[in-house]
């Protein structure tokens, strides 16, 4: 009987933080998903036993786990989390309120009520530490000390470590006992990370797979000119091209991995599924078996007379199996991800209902594949991720969909999940004479070169590594220390990693984006100490070009629009508020945003919403909006407005009749009655808006929590 094979892979990747010359690990990140995903990502398994997957660990993330699990790593974030709080000095105290509340509101800060509690304090301070101190005490900055780790810890340490649910359960009044506690239980549960990765493996359950050392993108390294292939008329920096840096990356992985679990791994994904055929070459004559990458770049790949705009994404047909690269001497096995059905795990599932959720996975596998299995084929699915960031934004930890998934995956005769060698053995693969150079992102490089921050990093990049054969090929090399050359090469190798430009650029922001540029120009400032020669100017200047986007305007006068779904004059919505979604994403790179921008106002007896979207088809059917209104006295109302066809609206509220009205054409705009919502001008109303497609969520406003809107006649403002 054919059969639906699932290739899971999830991808486990940080930045290294650690900074080689003072040993101190700037973030804190390695260590907290360590606390999250790591562990419990695996250890799920154990009651699926017939679920096979394969984790790819990044070989500088195992070394700064392997740091926190013996003790020898430290980073402010985790020294003053333990620190006692009547000893916290102010600084200490505004580095906590800074950065103590950063995980999701919603699954992390919401699920322990004195760390929403807390975290209310910030947002009635409007985030400033400075305001929020002096209303906080020692005991309110103990329990947010404790809090903020606690959040953190996987669901396998809530529901069976008898310490963590105890303190769980205390949930407010910690002491210094649960401080020191909670330290002890961080790094035990650091030991835990590599011991249930190596059980597993052991077991043949799991198979694990690696990336280049420092997760560079390995195109790039080798030559970086290579992203005008891709994109022709990219502006490019001046020249990487260390095609030997990369195969180091290559096989000091591999050698690394056989050294901390036994056996060297057959299989290789590489940094941002980024391939080219230099890299192919690399990694097969480095001994590995097996390369994935993402379905654009196969279709780019086997039609490669196509446009980029007609052919954007490969076929079932085309990507559900397995692939053989050869250009002799070297062949080595590869395959390509569903991104459709990866995303949906990453961005779209957390907003559904769990039996929703895991139904629409399963019926898109089952469609998908109904003509390969018909035709008596195997299909082979492959589904590659990130395995950390994505779980934030799910019900604890994303465990009950994980949960679910993998019962009804292992209930149905048709499906079986195994790991990749396993599914490359199961089915002769279809030759590649050649691969398209790009990555799992629109099948080029442009989010880590072409912007002006980008060829900037890369051009402080360069002058480093040329800067270290300078030295290293003359005279003074011999009196250096020995150490110091080393360590110097490492810093480069660091450099060389993908991070630092995921962050540099305008696609991506983070509140720990500038420690990210000062980590960065550490690294290749140490190389020029450590060579004894002079640190370049540039690197202690941020490399940073571009601010992040202004999120809001408040009103500024009552506003009288028409609801008729276009601008019907050009001062028709002057005076409104507006809340403008800014391009940039987190630590996961999703797709532009459907709704980028909302306009909002009232004329001091209706409050008007108008919606825009940066796709005019909107409008036509399969779109939803749903809009969420709590007022102060935590009544809800709902208005969910859907176009059944372009010039059919259908609203459906539990508003009295008569009270809103929409249209949709152009834009989508709406009126919403203030006595109707029970509210009056200067009362508060909490908003949040979300946008469906074809059943599935595609957009929230805001990303997460509430808009904070006041009823104002004159005017109307809101925070988060």
């Amino acid at each position: 009987m054919p059969r639906i094979r699932l290739c899971f892979l999830w991808h486990m990747h940080q930045p290294f933080y650690k900074d080689l010359v003072s040993g101190e690990y700037r973030l804190p990140w390695a260590r907290l998903h360590a606390l999250k995903d790591y562990f419990g990502m695996v250890k799920i398994l154990e009651d699926f036993p017939e679920i096979r997957q394969t984790f790819n660990l990044v070989p500088s993330l195992v070394m700064q786990i392997e740091d926190y699990a013996t003790g020898q790593a430290s980073d402010p974030f985790l020294r003053l989390a333990l620190k006692p709080a009547d000893e916290l000095s102010e600084n200490d105290k505004e580095f906590v309120l800074r950065y103590f509340f950063q995980a999701n509101e919603q699954h992390h800060i919401n699920r322990y009520p004195r760390y929403a509690e807390l975290f209310r304090v910030m947002k009635e301070t409007e985030h400033n530490p400075a305001r929020a101190m002096p209303r906080f005490d020692a005991q309110m900055l103990r329990d947010l000390q404790v809090l903020s780790q606690l959040a953190w810890f996987d669901e396998e340490y809530l529901r069976k470590d008898p310490d963590i649910r105890a303190l769980a359960e205390k949930g407010r009044d910690y002491n210094l006992d649960d401080q020191a506690l909670l330290g002890s239980k961080q790094k035990q549960a650091m030991r835990n990370v590599l011991a249930v990765y190596k059980e597993f493996a052991d077991r043949d359950q799991i198979e694990l797979s690696a990336s280049a050392l420092y997760h560079p993108i390995l195109p790039l390294v080798c030559d970086s000119n290579i992203a005008y292939v891709s994109h022709p008329y990219i502006a490019l920096p001046s020249q990487f091209a260390y095609p030997a840096d990369a195969e180091e990356q290559v096989k000091r992985a591999r050698l690394f991995f056989k050294e901390k679990f036994g056996v060297a791994p057959a299989g290789f994904w590489p940094s941002e599924g980024s391939v080219s055929d230099e890299t192919l070459r690399i990694a097969a004559r480095a001994g590995f078996k097996w390369m994935a990458s993402d379905d654009a770049v196969l279709a780019r790949t086997i039609h490669p007379d196509a446009a980029p705009e007609e052919v954007k994404w490969a076929q079932p047909d085309e990507m559900y199996r397995p692939y053989r690269w050869r250009q002799d001497p070297d062949e080595i096995s590869i395959l390509f991800r569903d991104h459709i059905l990866s995303d949906l795990i990453g961005f779209i599932y957390s907003r559904m209902e769990l039996d929703q959720a895991v139904d629409h996975f399963l019926t898109y596998v089952r469609e998908n594949c109904a003509t390969i299995l018909g035709a008596g084929k195997d299909a082979v699915v492959p589904i590659i991720l990130d395995g950390e960031n994505a779980w934030e934004n799910y019900a604890e930890n994303g465990r009950p969909f994980l949960t679910e998934l993998y019962k009804r995956i292992s209930e149905d005769p048709k499906l079986i999940a195994v790991t990749i060698s396993e599914a490359l053995n199961a089915m002769p693969p279809r030759p590649l004479a050649r691969v398209f150079p790009g990555s799992w992102i629109d099948a080029n490089f442009d989010l880590w070169i072409g912007a002006e921050e980008d060829n900037c990093a890369w051009d402080v990049l360069l002058q480093a590594r040329r800067k270290y054969d300078e030295v290293l090929s003359s005279a003074k090399a011999s009196a250096l220390p020995k150490a110091d050359k080393q360590t110097a090469w490492e810093e480069l190798m660091i450099a060389e990693g993908s991070d630092w430009c995921w962050w540099y650029g305008p696609e991506h922001w983070s509140v720990n984006r500038s420690d990210f540029d000062q980590l960065y120009r550490d690294h290749l400032a140490n190389v020029y100490r450590l060579l004894q020669e002079e640190v370049p100017a540039e690197l202690g200047q941020p490399l940073f070009k571009q601010a992040q986007t202004v999120l809001n305007e408040p009103p500024s006068a009552l506003i009288q629009p028409i609801v008729d779904g276009k601008l019907s004059f050009r001062q028709e919505w002057q005076g409104a508020g507006r809340y403008k979604i800014d391009v940039r994403s987190g630590a996961m790179h999703s797709r532009r945003p459907l709704a980028h921008e909302l306009h909002y106002g009232s004329d001091g007896q209706s409050i008007f919403f108008r919606l825009d979207v940066a796709d005019r088809t909107a409008s036509a059917a399969g779109f939803e909006f749903r809009l969420k209104i709590r007022n102060s006295a935590d009544e809800s109302f709902h208005l969910d407005i859907s176009a059944e066809a372009p010039d059919s609206l259908k609203i459906d509220s539990n508003l009295p009749e008569g009270a809103a009205s929409a249209a949709m054409e152009d834009i989508c705009e709406l009126r919403i009655s203030m006595s109707a919502l029970h509210v009056r001008p200067g009362d508060p109303i909490f908003v949040s808006l979300a946008v469906y497609h074809n059943g599935l969520p595609v957009a929230a406003l805001p990303p997460t929590g509430e808009l904070h809107l006041q009823c104002s006649p004159m005017m109307m403002t809101f925070a988060f």
